[in-house]
């Protein structure tokens, strides 16, 4: 006989030994798939935000961001559903940050820290994606403030990573629902694209920790002169100065500074050739090897030459910048400088009546886009290629959810497009990629109650 718990969702019931669902939606398949997996330590969870789980109570089993609003989780303990309560509320809780972080630094050993940084994410619940290269780290985590603050700090305790360039971004109860993985109308399952998924940190190895594709640009030897958000304004204003936006061309497309110069790139390492075909860098080059013959030419004669102009850039956070400005200065640029803290410190700092910046910022997380004061902005996320939308583009008639939308759809194959198509039915069927087993070999049935499961009970449907 089944026992119905009306303290949980209205498609879960219980038996003595199994889980029966009364309406298999994505949401009540990836509350399933959480329960039947064992729990983590016994630590009480932090409190729910846009990178964790949408419950909290210290016995809590699950793990992996529920695909139904929270107002419809019922916790069977009063005590359970005050801390739920709680939490949501804020009032027993310590809030939750994103902190994003980079360092160039001289660190051929970086391998050797991956096992243990990733241990310690691990344990002290901080979330997010860490790249390690030969020329120092990036990366950009989640977590309260007493557990992002002793990550930086182990990350820290190595001389040559001191001094970490941070932006801080709040969490607020409005970013959960698209910073814990995925909602249920996501393509992906949860977390399996999500930099952010409350229960998982990724430390990568890298070559770089920019992909630039110039190992002779070393921004631990030269860079830029750093400009505070609060003098940048005027530093762009003169009509002397060239503003360029180092970013790609989807993230200028939503949004960029006043007098911003777009190289129409669509990675970065394209950056360095743009250059030399808008400086025309190999002429300048041809010519300067010509007059080397009788005399060596000094610095401010080749400057003179290339007539190079004084250089403002941006970027997202600023890591971009650190390595273009070193670039620029390896061509003879004589004055290059780039706004410190990147377009996330000046959308924090700067009032929206005294800023330059047209648009939004385009973010690599869940929240997509961000406006003045960090709140989150009004674009979506094309899951065929990644680009942000707007409502305008939801609208037109290549906009296919999880398929593709009017950036992407020329260009994708009827291939391509019937995949994604077979990845968004697999997710509204099961709430994960791939099914229960994310594309693997389904394993042997066992009977209960006269239906399949797999050996951790999850019920095998007729089709996917």
């Amino acid at each position: 006989m089944a026992l119905s718990l009306p303290l949980y969702p209205p498609f879960l019931s219980f038996t003595k030994y199994s889980f029966r669902f009364s309406g298999c939606t994505a949401a009540a398949t990836a509350l399933f798939r959480t329960l039947s997996r064992p729990p983590l330590n016994s630590s009480p969870l932090p409190r729910p935000l846009h990178s964790m789980a949408t419950t909290d109570c210290k016995s809590s089993p699950l793990q992996n961001p529920l695909h139904f609003p929270s107002s419809a989780i019922k916790i069977p303990s009063v005590a359970a559903r005050t801390t739920v309560e709680s939490g949501l509320n804020g009032s027993n809780h310590p809030s939750l940050v994103v902190v994003s972080f980079y360092r160039f630094a001289d660190f051929p050993d970086h391998a050797s820290m991956r096992k243990p940084l990733k241990d310690l994410c691990e344990e002290v619940r901080v979330s997010g994606g860490i790249i390690l290269a030969p020329e120092g780290i990036n990366g950009s985590i989640c977590g309260t403030r007493e557990s992002v603050e002793r990550v930086l700090s182990f990350i820290q305790s190595d001389e040559r990573l001191k001094g970490l360039r941070m932006v801080e971004s709040p969490v607020t109860p409005e970013d959960e629902a698209i910073h814990h993985g995925h909602t249920s109308s996501s393509p992906l399952g949860a977390g399996d694209d999500a930099p952010f998924r409350w229960d998982h940190v990724r430390v990568k190895l890298k070559k770089e920790i920019v992909t630039f594709g110039d190992p002779s640009v070393l921004p631990t030897k030269m860079v830029g002169k750093y400009v505070k958000p609060r003098d940048w304004n005027e530093l762009i204003s003169d009509p002397e100065t060239m503003v360029i936006d180092v970013r790609n061309m989807y993230e200028i497309r939503i949004g960029k500074f006043k007098r911003a110069v777009d190289p129409c790139t669509n990675a970065f390492r394209e950056f360095p050739t743009w250059v030399d075909e808008q400086f025309d860098m190999e002429k300048s080059e041809e010519s300067e090897t010509a007059n080397t013959v009788d005399r060596t030419l000094t610095q401010s004669e080749i400057t003179e030459q290339k007539s190079l102009p004084r250089v403002a850039m941006y970027c997202t956070g600023g890591i971009r910048c650190e390595k273009a400005s070193s670039f620029l200065l390896s061509k003879g640029f004589n004055e290059v400088y780039h706004l410190e803290g990147g377009i996330l410190k000046y959308l924090e700092e700067v009032p929206k009546s005294e800023s330059l910046w047209e648009g939004e910022c385009f973010v690599f997380d869940k929240r997509v886009s961000v406006e003045h004061g960090m709140v989150p902005g009004t674009y979506k996320l094309c899951y065929g290629c990644k680009q942000p939308v707007s409502d305008e583009d939801m609208k037109a008639p290549e906009w296919e959810y999880g398929v593709s939308c009017p950036y992407c759809f020329s260009i994708k194959s009827e291939e391509e497009k019937e995949r994604a198509r077979a990845r968004q039915r697999q997710f509204e069927t099961w709430g994960v990629i791939g099914g229960p087993d994310k594309g693997r070999r389904k394993p042997n049935p066992v009977k209960i109650n006269g239906e399949e499961h797999d050996l951790k009970g999850r019920r095998f449907p007729n089709s996917i």
